[in-house]
């Protein structure tokens, strides 16, 4: 269960008008609905099955517009948690960073089949597929054969994936999924939406691949300053090409990167190109 819903549970969990099961199993029914919106016959029978319980002898009965009020609540919360993190994301400058020091920033890593969460359902979205309608089931063993990256709501840099911890859709249709980085423990665990933070990884490029880059390219690029180094999306504006052997690639790459559009001149070791569509 997600962290907006655990302090909605602790809010409602002392409802004088339902006991503590009965709020569990509403949780998990809303949990199961996966945001279909509940009707009359739904609120009805479920406070008939309430009040006919033998765990409330000698309460007073649920009616229906108990359980629909409770529901309705419910929603009411999310949305406003919901809207408070959006607002909280959108109006961040310089938030704190999940980049490591210097030091210790690597290029990307391939990540291993056996580190996909093995507690995920048996079919899961296919959130590979950025422009699909609706998330189109793929089984966990294909799911395994790719490796994603996923950009941080904290700084807007792209970060391996270790695993997909769960996943989850809104009430507004979104896909989002929980996801835990490569190198970062469960406290940089984030909730991110499929469509614009989830993408297949980016590929590091070997000197002899670096006519692979032309003028306009989205890539990803390794961006250092004083405080930190992380990866960033940019597109190349200017080539400078170099005559070079295999080993070794001398060419120049103008980037402007897409977060402030600052300008820079970098090698072809600090980018990443973007899988082929």
């Amino acid at each position: 269960m997600d962290d907006r819903l655990n302090s909605v549970e602790m809010e409602n969990a002392f409802d004088p008008e339902f006991t503590l099961a009965e709020i569990v199993e509403m949780e998990n029914l809303y949990k199961e609905m996966g945001g279909k919106s509940l009707n009359q016959q739904f609120y009805q029978e479920l406070a008939t099955k309430f009040s006919t319980s033998v765990h409330r002898c000698g309460k007073s009965s649920i009616g229906c517009e108990q359980v629909q009020s409770w529901f309705g609540d419910l929603e009411k919360e999310l949305e406003a948690k919901v809207s408070s993190f959006r607002r909280k994301v959108e109006k961040s400058v310089g938030p704190t960073k999940l980049a490591m020091n210097k030091s210790e920033v690597q290029k990307p890593s391939f990540v291993k089949s056996e580190e996909i969460d093995a507690s995920m359902p048996a079919e899961v979205p296919n959130f590979a597929d950025e422009n699909s309608q609706k998330p189109k089931g793929v089984s966990v063993a294909e799911l395994s054969e790719l490796v994603f990256e996923a950009r941080s709501s904290k700084d807007l840099a792209w970060y391996d994936v270790a695993s997909f911890l769960n996943y989850r859709v809104t009430s507004t249709g979104e896909l989002e999924v929980r996801v835990r980085y490569v190198g970062y423990d469960k406290d940089q665990d984030e909730w991110l939406n499929v469509k614009r933070s989830v993408r297949e990884r980016s590929i590091p490029l070997e000197p002899s691949e670096c006519d692979r880059v032309k003028v306009g390219d989205l890539v990803l690029c390794f961006r250092e300053n004083e405080d930190d180094a992380v990866y960033c999306d940019a597109r190349v504006v200017d080539i400078q090409r170099i005559a070079h052997d295999s080993d070794c690639c001398c060419c120049i790459f103008l980037v402007r990167y897409d977060l402030d559009f600052f300008e820079d001149q970098v090698q072809l070791k600090k980018l990443c190109c973007r899988p082929a569509t």
